[in-house]
């Protein structure tokens, strides 16, 4: 009975080890760099409804919020999460990305459903500088655009020139520009120090490249460099 006992408790000593090793601890947010990756391959194969090239060329930085969960027309409590990585100006390269919260604000109607697919680009360095701050709410901290579509648009209007986030919406196989103001980004620096095993701050990973490059971020990298091709 007590070498029974011993094993039981060997296995439940064993079993704690492994729900707190790094490993673990990664997969919630692996899976999150995943789903991320997966969301921006289908809008970067969108036949000819995706992001304007020059949008894409002009990007300083890419937020990509998975499975946003949507309440009517409104977003009420901790509906989102995502991650955000930045391009450097000197080599062109992308960080690894830091893991956000979104809450609060409004999206627009124009597609409707449940459970949309956020994409956020920022076009303007001083707009990045900003939203990688502890908080920083859109439409406020920085202008915000519902971001053309079509790969052959142009610049065309004086909104979107001015605006240093463009924003993007899918749902049910749909994409679009979309409204989104008022809502929240926060840095999940519990998430960092779960995926890159220290607390970093969002400007630490996406700007002074601290963290490494562990998996799935090489994919998510490589998506990234190769969609302005």
């Amino acid at each position: 009975m007590r070498r029974t006992g011993s094993i039981l408790l060997l296995t439940l000593v064993g079993g704690l080890a492994l729900a707190t090793s790094p490993m673990f601890a990664q997969s919630e947010e692996a899976a999150r760099i995943k789903a991320a990756t997966t969301v921006l391959q289908e809008i970067k194969d969108a036949p000819d409804g995706g992001v304007p090239k020059w949008v894409v060329e002009k990007a300083q930085g890419v937020a990509v919020f998975p499975g946003v969960k949507k309440g009517g027309l409104l977003i009420g409590g901790e509906w989102g999460r995502g991650i955000i990585s930045a391009k450097s100006m000197k080599s062109g390269t992308w960080s690894a990305p830091a893991f956000l919260t979104l809450t609060g604000g409004s999206i627009g109607a124009q597609i409707g459903g449940q459970e949309v697919d956020l994409l956020l680009v920022v076009i303007d360095q001083k707009g990045l500088e900003q939203l990688a701050s502890n908080q920083f709410k859109l439409g406020a901290d920085a202008g915000v655009s519902a971001g053309p579509v079509g790969r052959n648009s142009e610049a065309s209007t004086d909104v979107q020139m001015r605006a240093k986030i463009l924003s993007y919406s899918r749902s049910r196989g749909l994409f679009a520009g979309v409204t989104l103001n008022g809502a929240s980004l926060k840095q999940d620096r519990d998430a960092n120090e779960r995926f890159y095993g220290q607390a970093y701050r969002t400007s630490q990973i996406i700007i002074e490249r601290l963290g490494g490059a562990p998996d799935p971020v090489p994919a998510w990298r490589d998506l990234l460099s190769s969609a302005a091709k």
